[in-house]
């Protein structure tokens, strides 16, 4: 087997899925690569790490052919707050530095693992158990460049014979890594507040619900997905969920851990883009193809282990 690159290795994602992947195949032969957020010294000192513009072919090409590498997870993005403030840097990211993964992924006969989004659908989607294959309408242009990214993942499939897969994503709940710029990172931060003992104002409405993931069931999809044999597989792309809930529900499930915790609610834009996703996904396809089953579906399990790890890192940091 050959080694395995991640792109966007510093972000939310990245920073955890490199551990699990060197867990599993040796921390030579996962290969991190990030650009803006600067790597961990845990990240840097446990296995190889480079600086990587994807907008850079060359440098691209390099890495993979210098380390031997057969599978990409491709998680280097800008997320769909930051998108709407700085729309163009979104496409020139997204499009033009996912195509260059493309064209790698079909010069040098690659698989290539993908992180798409909630953010495809828009309101012409059902909002309550999104099917995997339904009208995709997005209202972002991250949401744009997302369904740009399945199509033309699908379209290298079809044309190229490229492995493309692809997870599509609702919000994600993490300890290791902050949010960056993204519609759920409420889910994230309120859980920091509540730990450093601050108000939290929450820039959705109490009753916005959505559908969440806790970190590890993320990393669990995007590796049992990576294992399935090909002839498996009748999509390329795939709905995976978890749980649903409010940002009030997780207001009060936080609460019954740390009591002393408040929060207040000052929607702003981002309350739009939040209204445009689907309150729950239909992942019945995944659950055929490749036998998905999350492991964290319940909120108070997930907040319980959550402020666990959060308090468990203030205590070390």
């Amino acid at each position: 087997m050959g080694n395995i690159l991640v792109t966007g290795a510093c972000g939310q994602i990245g920073s955890e899925l490199v551990p699990a992947l060197r867990n599993l195949y040796g921390k030579n032969a996962v290969i991190a690569t990030g650009h803006v957020t600067k790597p961990t010294k845990e990240l840097r000192n446990s296995g190889p790490f480079y600086y990587l513009n994807i907008m850079d072919k060359e440098q691209l090409a390099k890495i993979v052919m210098d380390n031997d590498v057969e599978t990409i997870y491709h998680l280097a993005s800008v997320l769909s707050a930051v998108g709407e403030q700085n729309p163009q840097l979104c496409y020139e990211i997204n499009m033009n530095g996912f195509y260059n993964i493309l064209e790698v992924a079909r010069k040098y006969k690659l698989k290539l693992m993908a992180a798409s989004s909630i953010a495809v659908f828009g309101q012409d989607a059902p909002k309550f158990n999104t099917p995997n294959d339904t009208v995709m309408s997005p209202e972002t242009m991250y949401g744009i460049t997302k369904v740009c990214e399945e199509l033309l993942g699908n379209y290298y499939f079809k044309k190229y014979g490229v492995d493309f897969r692809c997870v599509r994503f609702p919000g994600i709940i993490s300890s290791e890594t902050k949010p960056g710029g993204g519609t759920t990172d409420y889910s994230v931060e309120m859980f920091y507040a509540a730990i450093e003992g601050k108000n939290y104002i929450c820039f959705v409405r109490k009753d916005t619900i959505l559908p969440i993931m806790y970190m590890p069931d993320a990393i669990k999809a995007l590796i049992d997905l990576s294992k399935v044999e090909d002839s498996k597989l009748k999509h390329r792309v795939f709905n995976v969920n978890a749980m649903s809930f409010s940002a009030g529900e997780l207001e009060e499930a936080i609460k019954k851990f740390i009591p002393t915790f408040s929060c207040e609610y000052k929607p702003d834009y981002r309350q739009i883009i939040a209204d445009s996703w689907p309150k729950s996904l239909d992942d019945s396809i995944a659950r055929e193809e490749w036998n998905w089953k999350p492991e964290f579906n319940e909120l108070n399990k997930v907040v319980e282990d959550m402020i666990k790890k959060l308090k468990q890192k203030k205590f070390y940091d």
